[in-house]
């Protein structure tokens, strides 16, 4: 096998490969030899096929399969015998393949880059951590009686105040047309409460049963229903019975309603879920300020074809939302220009950390086992109340499905990895700090 290399270009390469007609020949003979063994044709015993015969039936299906064996072989000798390493699949183009004659074809790839491992016990991260207050759990407590509430009408005739319910019928209209979806019956609001356009719950406040009321509001700019955002807007109100909230009393009664024997339990199981909320939110932050430390020190390029492709990904999600009316508002005022450049270092970002991880996870023997894999498959069918053994299936029967489950959990790995040898400090911060988003950093 002659190769020359014609191209090399960052981390592009081109090769040129020549097999010999004399390897090509060695090849159709084995291949030929092996089918007079195996071939049955009518009117010849097996095995007793002529080879003029099979050569004569199956020529040209040899061929191309000995020509396609050959390339396949030459290539990957070609990159195993140069330790080059293919960021993507390498493009072969056929340049001459002659009957009799040599084989020749050219090899283009993008190489991955040369990647040095950094040093991690010089990344210093700070983990956050925080534990529910006596504060928060008594409010989550609150707020799970509150969706026990029983509502009781009220007797006397009165005007409503904040923090009753009405039950009321209401019809809204634009420039005085019902529009869909704005009207209801027997509806119980409770009056200045959340959930409703604003203004609505707020004026509702002062009716009593038996009412009629007209009532302005205004669409938000940003509300779901592209019709209706941004307008104004009226709705008549009827309201029929007053209601008050009557709450349960939060003791061992309210928990055996509940289905536990206290309500100490009760408290345990709500600290224990918005502990899991707490820590899952300090992995968040940590693995950000992980990666983003990793992205100052992955100082490699990437091959351009990934680099398109993640791009183009992230482009079209943009143009999808232009079109559907939901891009983000730090982008609606952005020419294409901006915006492609913008995108194109996130694209960037994600390409180079996708590379440096896999090349950790590689260099230090850090992979994804069959039990991992099979307890995420069994973790994703649980999210499919019903048809858990339907998608247990599923995976089976598609292995790429489900090596879309390992990407991240070979992340994750890679990311406690470098974390066990970089530089951590916890600090225990309250709930609301960790909750805070980080200042967006400002450039020099």
């Amino acid at each position: 096998m002659l190769v020359t290399e014609t191209l090399s270009e960052g981390l592009k390469r081109m090769f040129s490969v020549v097999v010999p007609a004399a390897d090509i020949a060695e090849r159709r003979a084995k291949r030929f030899a092996e089918l007079v063994k195996t071939v049955n044709l009518p009117g010849f015993r097996p095995g007793k096929v002529p080879m003029s015969v099979v050569k004569t039936r199956f020529g040209a299906g040899v061929t191309g399969e000995v020509l396609e064996d050959s390339i396949n072989k030459a290539t990957s000798e070609l990159l195993d015998g140069r330790g080059l390493r293919s960021a993507i699949q390498p493009k072969v183009d056929l340049v001459k393949s002659e009957d009799g004659g040599d084989l020749e074809f050219t090899v283009a790839l993008e190489l991955l880059p040369t990647i040095t491992m950094p040093d991690f016990s010089t990344i210093e991260l700070t983990r956050m951590t925080a534990a529910p207050s006596d504060e928060a759990l008594t409010k989550a407590l609150e707020g799970l009686a509150q969706r026990q509430r029983e509502l009781t009408a009220v007797e006397d005739a009165r005007p409503a105040a904040k923090g009753e319910f009405l039950t009321v019928d209401f019809l809204g209209k634009v420039d005085g047309v019902p529009f869909d979806g704005g009207d209801g019956k027997d509806m119980d609001i409770e009056v200045g409460g959340d959930g409703f356009i604003p203004g609505f719950t707020d004026q509702l406040e002062g009716m009593s049963a038996g009412e009629f009321k007209i009532i302005d509001v205004q669409f938000p700019a940003e509300y779901g229903s592209a019709a209706l955002a941004g307008k104004a807007a009226t709705f008549d109100i009827t309201a029929k019975i007053l209601k008050i909230q009557i709450l349960p009393t939060l003791d061992d009664s309210f928990a055996e309603k509940l289905g536990f024997g206290a309500l100490d339990e009760v408290k345990d199981l709500i600290g224990k879920q918005m502990q899991r909320e707490y820590d899952q939110l300090s992995r968040l932050k940590i693995k950000r300020q992980l990666l983003d430390a990793l992205t100052k020190v992955a100082d490699f390029d990437v091959p351009p074809t990934l680099l398109e492709g993640e791009f183009a990904q992230i482009w079209q999600r943009v143009e999808s939302d232009r079109k559907d009316g939901k891009l983000d508002a730090d982008d609606a005022g952005k020419d294409d220009e901006t915006l492609k450049a913008e995108y194109m270092a996130i694209a960037e970002r994600r390409v180079k950390l996708g590379l440096l991880l896999a090349e950790i996870g590689r260099v230090n023997g850090i992979v994804v086992t069959d039990d991992e894999l099979a307890r995420a498959m069994r973790a994703e069918a649980a999210r499919y109340q019903g048809q858990e053994q339907m998608v247990m299936d599923f995976f089976r029967k598609n292995p790429q499905a489900a090596d879309n489950l390992r990407g991240p959990i070979f992340e994750e790995k890679v990311v406690d990895f470098v974390l066990e040898l970089a530089k951590v400090t916890d600090q225990v911060v309250t709930p609301e700090e960790l909750a805070k988003e980080p200042e967006p950093e400002i450039a020099a």
